[in-house]
């Protein structure tokens, strides 16, 4: 996951790569859990989608958390129709590696999940996440209902507050409704399930997430 030095801004949709109409094709099932990676999904079941740098890491948070049915990784939040990874790591698609999670909100909250999401990264560092440099590894949430957007504003601003009494900077997430989510390599699917020593870059802040979020 280490590259040289890439564009660390979001190219516009007149500079971007263009993809390609074709989907790449990838494995119908989780690698861990058998479920489909692209649905149909079961009815009453959520879907949001987190980016906290490195995806292979990230990716493993969640298929390990109780309540999460599938998860899966891809690219997202750029202008590149259908990109490869090598087009991501390039710095021009603008997406930035993101990890779809699936999940029943009667067994798991999303409060829980964002406490995750904020904890087990540092989202105060723009476009990278430590040594991992480039628009694809900013910290991100793209949410998929109203009422998902409202809980995450809540949890940022809450977590704002925590990092700022320890002196941390300011959150640079990127939070939006979901546009496109464009499935990765199967290769990258459930990589560290696949490859237990792999690379994983996670690193919080030591911050805990204010227990006032959890619903």
């Amino acid at each position: 996951m280490f590259f040289k030095s890439k564009p660390i801004h979001i190219p516009s949709a007149v500079d971007a790569l263009p993809g390609r109409q074709e989907e790449l094709q990838i494995a119908a099932t989780h690698y861990v859990n058998g479920n489909a990676l692209k649905g149909p999904f079961p009815e009453g079941f959520e879907v949001i989608f987190f980016g906290l740098g490195c995806f292979w890491g990230a990716e493993r948070l969640f298929w390990e958390t109780e309540g999460v049915h599938v998860t899966a990784v891809g690219y997202q939040g750029g202008q590149t129709p259908n990109p490869t990874y090598e087009e991501v790591c390039s710095g021009g698609t603008g997406h930035t590696e993101a990890v779809m999670v699936v999940f029943d909100p009667s067994i798991i909250s999303l409060s829980h999940l964002l406490k995750i999401f904020w904890e087990e990264h540092d989202p105060t560092q723009g476009m990278r996440q430590g040594n991992d440099r480039g628009t694809q590894y900013r910290s991100a949430i793209y949410t998929t209902t109203n009422a998902q957007a409202e809980m995450v504003a809540q949890s940022r601003d809450m977590f704002a507050k925590a990092l700022e009494t320890r002196g941390l900077g300011a959150i640079t997430t990127e939070i939006c409704s979901a546009g496109p989510f464009y499935y990765g390599e199967t290769y990258h699917q459930q990589y560290l399930a696949k490859n237990p020593g792999g690379y994983c870059g996670l690193k919080g802040t030591g911050v805990s997430c204010p227990v006032g979020i959890m619903q």
